[in-house]
């Protein structure tokens, strides 16, 4: 009796043990991935826009620094995406939908930047805005054509993209959100459009009182 008991303890032991090393190798439980932990270390990080020039589906060229005293709502995708790309712009577009007109262009602008400059020109670019209703102004398609400079901001932003055999690219996707003095912010899961609109029309409103 008295052995099944210390038995007993000692696996108890080892449980509370192994939770305590998971928990505090996961960050509190939240870093099960290594995606969750890259997006963790980008929002303690608050890593800066890099200086880069854009050009958009309105053939226009300028730097991020266009948007100096705006949020920027961003995604990354490429248009010849079959898959995930259009999901994510159908949720982007759902969350622009939600945030109140007065702040739509005046306090924050939505942007969708292709990590396919080559062919993803602004006619491309301007059919493919199209199709999920972009006014390509508040809400804006645009193209880094120096690949140095893009995959500077990629690699700042953890963006993954790993091209394959057939033009297509393996990435992984999310709403990234820039504050009005050029930091990225916050991450968000692009398949909870509601709870991103939320908290977007939340920082909105606290940004606003100040």
């Amino acid at each position: 009796m008295i052995k099944n008991q210390h038995n007993n303890i000692a696996i108890i032991l080892v449980i509370l043990f192994g939770s305590l090393l998971f928990y505090v190798g996961t960050d509190g439980f939240s870093a099960y991935t290594a995606e969750s932990a890259r997006t963790i270390k980008l929002i303690e990080e608050k890593p800066e826009f890099p200086d880069v020039v854009l050009e958009d589906s309105q053939e226009r060229t300028y730097s991020f620094s266009e948007f100096e005293g705006k949020y920027v709502m961003l995604t990354f995708i490429y248009t010849a995406c079959t898959d995930v790309c259009l999901q994510l712009e159908v949720n982007l577009g759902e969350v622009y939908g939600q945030v109140p007109d007065d702040y739509i262009g005046e306090d924050i602008v939505f942007m969708s930047i292709s990590f396919d400059p080559t062919r993803d020109d602004p006619e491309t670019l301007d059919k493919y805005r199209s199709y999920f209703e972009s006014d390509g102004e508040t809400w804006r398609m645009a193209r880094i054509p120096d690949q140095n400079e893009l995959d500077n901001l990629l690699d700042e932003f953890g963006v993954i993209v790993i091209p394959d055999e057939n033009g297509n690219f393996m990435h992984n996707s999310a709403f990234y959100l820039v504050n009005p003095e050029g930091k990225l912010i916050d991450v968000m899961d692009y398949t909870e459009t509601d709870e991103a609109a939320d908290k977007v029309i939340s920082i909105l409103e606290n940004n606003e009182g100040e």
